[in-house]
This record gives structure tokens, C-alpha cells and sequence, in this order.
């Protein structure tokens, strides 16, 4: 069973709250606690373990308060442990690799780079917590400098083999059909990347000019996010060989 706790942040994802999980069979896991609520509180006292899908700061906020309140071991992203204690002000206890299981729990980890490096999901009785993979609605924020489009797009095929019944993303309500809504933010990325490309193919060469002519929404309040959401889609098409770019000007890739 996931439980879902919803925490309010200071964050520019959707419905500004993240959300927490307990979740697990028999150990129990707290997972993403960004902030303190009485509720989560009464949860936390009886968990066993902790850990977090990635260490942005709108999902460790209550990290440190919840590892000295609680008796649970703290977990960490074994490639990225040594910055962790920087991120969350506790020292991991413990390390895990993608596939591991935290404790006796039942609750795995699936490698899920691509919103930032060192994203992971969490994964127990068919279902999981996702973290900033994937939104019930609209779509995730993947962009310079520690996004990597490539990895994410990468992500999605990776959860979307595993045929999931239920998705708990880190923000807004549960996903219902996963396996239909991680097809459509692939199609979304791709969609996105053939714009971008076309974008550069007629000739716009910088951030800006791309944006004008690759996304046909208002762009008023978060042109700085999409601005590095293209950037992220440049790096990858550079290193699919499609452009060239060198982080500030872009071009249709030439021949060697």
C-alpha cells in the first residue's frame, strides 16, 4: 500500500506540494519527505527506512528532521552518496544500486536518470513511486544543467516495460493508466525534438529563436524553464549527431 502525504513546498512543479510516500511490506519506507505535516509525523515514527527519488530541494526538506526523529536507516544513491549529507544535512546509512532492495521491505530500486542524474523510482506490488519521471498531468521539467533528455526519454521505456498497475508521481494525484501516459510523454519528447530540429533546420541558431518557433503556447512565466528544456533536447541531438551546438549556438549537423 502507498501513503500518499502532501507537503507544501516551495516549488515551480505542478500544484505546489510534493508529495511523500509510505510504502512497503512489513519495513516500511518513507520516501521523499520534502516537508513536515502532523500527519506525516504520525506516519514517520514508524518507519524503517528512508530515502528519496533524487535529492532536488523540494523533495529532502524534512530528510534531516525525519532521520533524527525516527529510527530508520537512511539510503542513498550508492554513485551519489558522497553529496547527499550536502543535499539533505544527513549522512546515508546505508548505500543502494538499481535493483536493490531497501531492507525486507519489498521495495526496489529502479535506475530512472534523466530529470536529474541521480533519479531513481521506487517500486513495491505492481505499483510506484516516481518521483519527477512522470505527472498525471502535463509534462516533467527535463533541462540544463543536470537534466539529461537523452536518459529521460530512456526512463520512460525503461518503467513503461515493467506494465505497472499504478504510477505516484512526486507531485499531483496518482496515475491510473501508466503504461498509456508514459507512451504519451514519450510521444510528447519526441514530438518536441522533431520541433526543435525543424526549428534548426530553417535556420534559428540561438535559445530564443528556437523557442519562438518550436512551442505555439505562452510561454509567459516559465520562458526560462522551456529555454532549458531546449537546451537539453540540443544536447541530445548533438550527441545523436543531428546538430551542432556548442551551448550557445545551434546548427544543422555538418558531415565529417
Amino acid at each position: 500500500m502507498f501513503e500518499r502525504y502532501a507537503t507544501p513546498v516551495e516549488t515551480r512543479a505542478p500544484h505546489g506540494e510534493t508529495n511523500a510516500y509510505v510504502l512497503g511490506d512489513g519495513e516500511r519506507v518513507l520516501v521523499d519527505p520534502a516537508a513536515r505535516t502532523d500527519a506525516l509525523d504520525d506516519a514517520a515514527a514508524g518507519v524503517d527506512h528512508l530515502a528519496v527519488t533524487h535529492a532536488h530541494p523540494d523533495h529532502v526538506g524534512a530528510v534531516a528532521h525525519y532521520a533524527r526523529e525516527s529510527a530508520a536507516t537512511v539510503w542513498a544513491h550508492a554513485a551519489f552518496a558522497d553529496g547527499f549529507e550536502d543535499e539533505t544535512g544527513v549522512a546515508p546509512d546505508r548505500v543502494f544500486r538499481p535493483g536493490d532492495e531497501l531492507g525486507h521491505s519489498g521495495v526496489r530500486v529502479l535506475d530512472t536518470p534523466g530529470h536529474a542524474p541521480d533519479h531513481v523510482a521506487f517500486l513495491a506490488d505492481r505499483e510506484a513511486a516516481t518521483g519527477d519521471l512522470v505527472f498525471a498531468d502535463g509534462s516533467v521539467f527535463v533541462g540544463a544543467v543536470d537534466g539529461d533528455m537523452r536518459a529521460y526519454v530512456s526512463s520512460l521505456r525503461r518503467l513503461a516495460t515493467r506494465g505497472l498497475d499504478r504510477l505516484h508521481p512526486g507531485h499531483g494525484p496518482a496515475v491510473d493508466a501508466p503504461t498509456a501516459r508514459l507512451r504519451d510523454l514519450y510521444a510528447h519528447r519526441r514530438d518536441r525534438e522533431r520541433r526543435v530540429l525543424a526549428a534548426v533546420a530553417d535556420g534559428c541558431a540561438t535559445v530564443d529563436a528556437i523557442l519562438d518557433h518550436a512551442y505555439d503556447k505562452d510561454l509567459s512565466g516559465v520562458r526560462d524553464l522551456a529555454g532549458q528544456t531546449v537546451r537539453a533536447h540540443l544536447d541530445k541531438l548533438l550527441v545523436d549527431g543531428r546538430v551542432d551546438w556548442d551551448g550557445a549556438h545551434a546548427a544543422p549537423a555538418t558531415e565529417s
